[in-house]
Protein backbone atom coordinates (compact mmCIF):
# COMPACT_ATOMS: atom_id res chain seq x y z
CA UNK A 1 0.00 0.00 0.00
CA UNK A 2 1.12 3.34 -1.13
CA UNK A 3 2.31 5.83 1.69
CA UNK A 4 -0.55 8.80 1.70
CA UNK A 5 0.86 11.63 3.59
CA UNK A 6 4.59 13.36 3.85
CA UNK A 7 5.79 15.35 6.21
CA UNK A 8 8.70 17.62 5.75
CA UNK A 9 10.28 19.44 9.09
CA UNK A 10 13.21 22.15 8.85
CA UNK A 11 14.52 25.39 10.10
CA UNK A 12 13.26 28.43 8.49
CA UNK A 13 16.88 29.84 6.94
CA UNK A 14 18.22 33.58 6.59
CA UNK A 15 18.31 32.90 3.07
CA UNK A 16 14.37 32.22 3.00
CA UNK A 17 12.92 36.04 4.69
CA UNK A 18 12.65 38.75 2.70
CA UNK A 19 14.04 42.11 4.55
CA UNK A 20 11.38 42.26 6.93
CA UNK A 21 12.96 38.85 8.34
CA UNK A 22 10.15 36.83 7.46
CA UNK A 23 9.69 34.17 5.09
CA UNK A 24 8.95 35.18 1.16
CA UNK A 25 5.83 33.48 -0.10
CA UNK A 26 7.53 32.38 -2.90
CA UNK A 27 9.45 30.07 -0.85
CA UNK A 28 6.48 29.28 1.23
CA UNK A 29 4.77 28.02 -2.22
CA UNK A 30 8.34 26.23 -3.20
CA UNK A 31 7.83 24.16 -0.06
CA UNK A 32 4.11 23.11 -0.50
CA UNK A 33 4.64 22.33 -4.52
CA UNK A 34 7.63 20.16 -3.08
CA UNK A 35 5.72 17.98 -0.02
CA UNK A 36 3.24 17.76 -2.92
CA UNK A 37 5.34 16.14 -4.98
CA UNK A 38 6.67 13.52 -2.42
CA UNK A 39 3.09 12.79 -1.66
CA UNK A 40 1.91 12.16 -5.00
CA UNK A 41 4.97 10.52 -6.39
CA UNK A 42 5.06 8.22 -3.16
CA UNK A 43 1.58 7.33 -4.08
CA UNK A 44 1.32 6.92 -7.28
CA UNK A 45 5.13 5.56 -7.86
CA UNK A 46 5.30 7.95 -10.78
CA UNK A 47 6.95 10.75 -11.70
CA UNK A 48 4.38 13.69 -11.39
CA UNK A 49 3.67 17.49 -12.56
CA UNK A 50 1.73 20.27 -10.64
CA UNK A 51 -1.53 21.01 -12.28
CA UNK A 52 -3.11 24.02 -9.70
CA UNK A 53 -2.63 25.23 -6.43
CA UNK A 54 -5.99 26.06 -4.85
CA UNK A 55 -7.48 27.69 -1.69
CA UNK A 56 -3.82 29.19 -0.66
CA UNK A 57 -4.33 31.69 2.00
CA UNK A 58 -0.85 33.42 3.84
CA UNK A 59 -2.50 33.57 7.47
CA UNK A 60 0.70 34.81 9.32
CA UNK A 61 4.29 34.70 8.79
CA UNK A 62 7.02 32.66 9.29
CA UNK A 63 10.21 33.84 10.54
CA UNK A 64 13.69 33.29 10.48
CA UNK A 65 14.92 30.43 12.73
CA UNK A 66 11.16 28.95 13.90
CA UNK A 67 10.80 25.35 12.83
CA UNK A 68 8.24 24.93 10.17
CA UNK A 69 6.62 21.95 8.99
CA UNK A 70 4.62 20.89 5.74
CA UNK A 71 1.97 18.06 5.87
CA UNK A 72 0.97 16.56 2.66
CA UNK A 73 -1.90 13.92 2.99
CA UNK A 74 -3.82 12.45 0.15
CA UNK A 75 -7.10 13.80 0.01
CA UNK A 76 -8.95 12.72 -3.60
CA UNK A 77 -7.78 10.65 -6.48
CA UNK A 78 -9.11 10.70 -10.07
CA UNK A 79 -7.96 8.73 -12.96
CA UNK A 80 -4.85 10.26 -13.16
CA UNK A 81 -4.97 13.09 -10.78
CA UNK A 82 -4.33 13.10 -7.04
CA UNK A 83 -5.69 16.52 -4.52
CA UNK A 84 -3.10 16.62 -2.25
CA UNK A 85 -4.22 18.68 1.64
CA UNK A 86 -1.54 20.82 2.60
CA UNK A 87 -0.66 21.83 6.04
CA UNK A 88 1.77 24.50 6.75
CA UNK A 89 2.69 25.17 10.26
CA UNK A 90 5.38 27.13 12.31
CA UNK A 91 6.97 27.70 15.90
CA UNK A 92 9.67 27.88 18.45
CA UNK A 93 11.71 24.52 17.76
CA UNK A 94 12.36 24.83 21.53
CA UNK A 95 8.90 24.18 22.71
CA UNK A 96 7.72 22.58 19.05
CA UNK A 97 4.13 23.99 19.99
CA UNK A 98 3.14 24.97 15.92
CA UNK A 99 0.44 27.57 14.71
CA UNK A 100 -1.13 27.01 11.21
CA UNK A 101 0.24 29.45 8.58
CA UNK A 102 -1.04 28.39 5.59
CA UNK A 103 -3.51 25.96 4.11
CA UNK A 104 -4.15 24.33 0.42
CA UNK A 105 -5.23 21.73 -1.89
CA UNK A 106 -2.54 20.59 -4.54
CA UNK A 107 -3.47 18.89 -7.81
CA UNK A 108 -0.49 16.65 -9.67
CA UNK A 109 -1.33 13.93 -12.73
CA UNK A 110 0.93 11.24 -12.83
CA UNK A 111 3.29 10.47 -15.87
CA UNK A 112 4.16 7.57 -17.32
CA UNK A 113 8.24 7.70 -18.63
CA UNK A 114 7.28 9.07 -22.26
CA UNK A 115 4.97 12.14 -21.25
CA UNK A 116 1.85 10.84 -20.70
CA UNK A 117 -0.70 10.55 -17.82
CA UNK A 118 -0.71 7.45 -15.82
CA UNK A 119 -3.88 5.98 -13.78
CA UNK A 120 -2.76 6.17 -9.92
CA UNK A 121 -4.02 4.13 -7.16
CA UNK A 122 -7.54 5.01 -5.68
CA UNK A 123 -7.40 6.97 -2.21
CA UNK A 124 -10.73 5.55 0.00
CA UNK A 125 -11.23 7.90 2.82
CA UNK A 126 -11.96 6.02 5.77
CA UNK A 127 -12.08 8.69 8.76
CA UNK A 128 -14.17 11.72 9.21
CA UNK A 129 -10.67 13.63 8.79
CA UNK A 130 -10.08 12.21 5.49
CA UNK A 131 -13.59 12.28 4.44
CA UNK A 132 -13.38 15.83 5.21
CA UNK A 133 -10.76 16.38 3.42
CA UNK A 134 -12.11 14.65 0.18
CA UNK A 135 -15.01 16.92 0.56
CA UNK A 136 -13.06 19.96 0.59
CA UNK A 137 -10.63 18.76 -2.58
CA UNK A 138 -13.54 18.10 -4.56
CA UNK A 139 -15.17 21.19 -3.98
CA UNK A 140 -11.91 23.09 -4.66
CA UNK A 141 -11.38 21.44 -8.11
CA UNK A 142 -14.84 22.38 -8.92
CA UNK A 143 -14.16 25.90 -8.23
CA UNK A 144 -10.45 25.69 -9.94
CA UNK A 145 -12.94 24.17 -13.33
CA UNK A 146 -15.42 27.05 -12.72
CA UNK A 147 -12.49 29.83 -12.71
CA UNK A 148 -10.75 27.99 -15.73
CA UNK A 149 -14.15 28.33 -17.59
CA UNK A 150 -14.97 31.78 -16.77
CA UNK A 151 -11.51 32.55 -17.56
CA UNK A 152 -11.76 31.04 -20.90
CA UNK A 153 -14.73 33.18 -21.64
CA UNK A 154 -13.59 36.26 -20.34
CA UNK A 155 -9.95 36.50 -22.23
CA UNK A 156 -10.21 36.78 -25.92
Amino acid sequence: MPSSSVVFRFLAEPTDVNFGGKVHGGVVMKWIDQAGYACAAGWSGHYCVTVSVAGVKFRRPILVGQIVEVEAKIAHTGKTSMQIFIQVRCGDPKTQNLVETNHCIISFIAMDETGYPVQVPTFNAVTQEDKQLESYAIKMKEIAIETETLLHKSVP
